[in-house]
């Protein structure tokens, strides 16, 4: 594009983000004079563009109110970003809009999307997972995160940049199989070239993403937001919590999701109610054991503490605490 050209469009998308900019402003942002400005002005108003000039002090250039404009321009980011909401907040649920109008808006948005960005957000969504725990999004830098998803894509390694929560920080060969926004963050799952174990990284953390050459065969087993929660529930921290609840999947998770804590999975007989209550194994790691027993009384089902003992102890505790505060007049 020429770069007269594309200084107009520059312009445009200045005045459309709302308000009255002035000439010295808009005159610094594109990088020309202020007769310039004037020019590129009367270029927008020949495409029937409406842009009124304000006088006074505070004059400059601003759009009629209440008109809606086209071209609909996103840059990488700027599209990314629009997307990312749309589709996290039909998967999450976390949206005010039917269904429809949701789909209708992201089909609008990709219409108007360069053939190039287009193709790289479709490799995101195709490779990006949601857990059921939504969050206010630490979001990754864009490039990184648009080079993990066509690594994801296509299985192909990728060099990362890494800073681990020490602050310490190091390069490693990823091979990349899922991308998986929970509870706030993003993270990229994969086997590490150099141990050959499966690792889970920060999207956030990675300052410089590479694709490398070749490639690898993509893997078997339980998808990748499957494997980061597991991981979460299974972390090493310093107590191991093992309990027997008497109840159902859906009453257990209520309260101990599984980022928190594994179920030890039965399998119903035949005929059997996947819904019905019955005993099911409780694990779950936790630096601390003071929040347990609130969760424990909100279950509100028959449990059994098998270990440690600390906790046993505990809850005890909380329950003298309970009935004493019901017994207080």
């Amino acid at each position: 594009m020429p770069r007269p050209a594309g200084r107009v469009l520059t312009l445009l998308e200045l005045l459309q983000s709302g308000g009255t900019r002035t000439v010295a402003e808009l005159a610094d942002r594109l990088g020309v004079d202020g007769r310039t400005v004037r020019r590129y002005v009367n270029q927008l108003i020949d495409l029937d563009v409406p842009v009124e000039s304000v006088r006074g002090r505070y004059g400059g250039y601003r759009l009629a109110p209440g008109h809606r404009l086209p071209p609909l321009m996103f840059g990488d980011e700027e599209a990314l970003a629009v997307l990312l909401g749309l589709v996290a907040g039909r998967r999450t649920g976390l949206t005010t809009t039917e269904r429809t109008a949701n789909e209708t808006a992201t089909a609008k948005i990709r219409r108007v999307l360069p053939r190039h960005i287009a193709r790289r957000l479709d490799t995101l969504l195709e490779t990006l997972a949601f857990t059921d725990q939504p969050g206010e999004f630490d979001t990754p830098d864009a490039g990184v995160l648009l080079t993990v998803a066509d690594a994801v894509r296509h299985c192909r390694p990728v060099s990362i940049r890494y800073t681990d929560r020490e602050g310490r920080c190091s390069e490693r060969t990823l091979h990349a199989d899922g991308i998986v926004a929970h509870a706030g963050r993003w993270y990229v799952t994969g086997e590490d070239a150099r141990t050959g174990e499966d690792r889970t990284f920060r999207l956030d953390r990675i300052a410089d993403a590479r694709t490398l050459p070749g490639s690898f065969e993509a893997p078997t087993g339980p998808p990748p937001a499957q494997r980061l929660l597991a991981g979460f529930a299974t972390a090493a921290y310093r107590h191991e919590v093992t309990l027997r609840v008497h109840g159902t999947v859906e009453q257990i998770r209520a309260r101990l999701p599984a980022a928190v804590a594994t179920l030890e999975a039965y399998e119903p007989t035949a005929g059997h109610d996947r819904t019905a209550e019955r005993w099911l194994r409780v694990e779950l790691r936790a630096e601390r054991l003071d929040w347990l027993p609130p969760v424990l009384a909100s279950l509100d089902r028959p449990f059994v503490i098998e270990r440690p003992d600390e906790l046993r102890d505990l809850v005890v505790a909380h329950a003298d605490r309970l009935a004493s505060y019901a017994r207080a007049t």
